[in-house]
């Protein structure tokens, strides 16, 4: 977390991701040119270029949209994790050169200006196979500008959260146009069918490990695959039984559902508090974390909470739900309704009659 908005400090891990990922970038590159010299010495350099600029930000924008599912599958890749927006910048940047050259390439010699040639030099919008798949390309590129434009915590802290998300859910819609894009180009310029083959194989990756970490999901919270979730027992007192104490590691959580909603429960220090599961910085699982001198820390970029009032430690004002608990000998009972953001509820200590 930063204070103010300044810089945080470069750490070894990052510029080690950074190498790592701007050095792949760049063998990427030229090991596209040099591939396509070797079949057809013939193509034009630019053209090339062109190519391979697109090729790379579109897989790696599979890697991107693989990142969140796998990271739900496995903790292995949560270090991918930490630093996704790095990548992010970095597929836009490449996205924003192959708009560039192509536009030098295709649009620049008409009496049009190359952008407004771009939307108006194929309007057969009611012909699939001739369908101007670049606009759909122009489109998902101004997504990925607003996406890369606001990547920064300042503008999450100043849209909200949920706006923030909301916003960045729209690389989903990016994806579908530049699949679109791509598809559509390969049929109009008959390129080779192995090109349509490989984006599907990519759009059939991408929706089924999305699928199954749903699968997944659902299966940990303990919902049917099919047909409404079932409805937990509320005692006369407003309170779900969630679980023995036992269940939970020291300075850590178990997560529940209760009336329809992730709460974590922790257990530090002979206490218990339960809090809602999601961090207001990016949605993070709360209770996949640890309590970290005496903060709930979350996994995924170390956002901290009081487990008492789900209040950040200041300078920092992040507020999230809490939960009011109370134990029948180890077990642990939840109230089923929510307290506001940041509202102290005293812990229910373990062992106390």
């Amino acid at each position: 977390m930063g204070v103010a908005y300044k810089a945080v400090q470069w750490n070894r891990q990052k510029f080690v991701y950074d190498i790592i990922l701007l050095t792949t970038v760049v063998f990427y590159l030229f090991f596209f040119e040099g591939i396509s010299l070797h079949f057809s010495s013939d193509l034009d350099i630019k053209g090339i270029w062109i190519r391979a600029f697109g090729s790379a930000a579109f897989i790696l924008l599979h890697v991107i949209l693989s990142i969140g599912p796998l990271s739900r599958l496995s903790p292995k890749f949560l270090p991918l994790l930490y630093n996704r927006r790095h990548m992010g910048v970095t597929m836009f940047i490449l996205a924003l050169l192959h708009a560039r050259d192509a536009l030098a390439w295709y649009h620049d010699f008409g009496n049009l200006e190359p952008i407004v040639s771009l939307f108006v030099s194929n309007t057969h919008y009611a012909d699939f196979i001739r369908f101007p798949f670049e606009a759909l390309g122009g489109v998902a590129l101004v997504i990925l500008f607003l996406m890369a434009a606001t990547s920064h915590d300042f503008w999450l802290t100043n849209l909200t959260a949920p706006v923030w998300k909301a916003l960045h859910m729209g690389v989903y819609l990016a994806y579908g146009l530049l699949v679109g894009h791509v598809v559509l180009g390969a049929l109009e310029t008959n390129t080779h069918p192995l090109l349509t083959l490989a984006v599907g194989v990519g759009f059939v990756w991408i929706v089924g490990i999305h699928l199954i970490t749903a699968l997944r999901e659902a299966q940990k919270d303990g919902a049917p695959l099919f047909g409404p979730p079932a409805q937990p027992q509320v005692d006369a007192d407003g309170f779900v039984h969630v679980g023995s104490v036992q269940d939970i590691p020291e300075n850590r959580a178990k997560i529940a559902v209760v009336a329809g909603e992730r709460v974590a429960i922790f257990k530090y220090e002979g206490k218990i508090s339960a809090i809602s599961n999601v961090c207001q910085h990016q949605n993070g699982p709360l209770g996949e974390g640890k309590i970290v001198d005496g903060c709930i820390t979350c996994p995924w970029h170390g956002y901290q909470y009081l487990p008492e009032s789900g209040i950040s430690p200041p300078p920092f004002t992040e507020k999230i739900p809490t939960f009011n608990v109370k134990l029948q000998g180890d077990q642990i009972l939840v109230s089923a309704k929510p307290n506001l953001p940041g509202t102290p509820v005293v812990p229910a200590v373990i062992g106390q009659v």
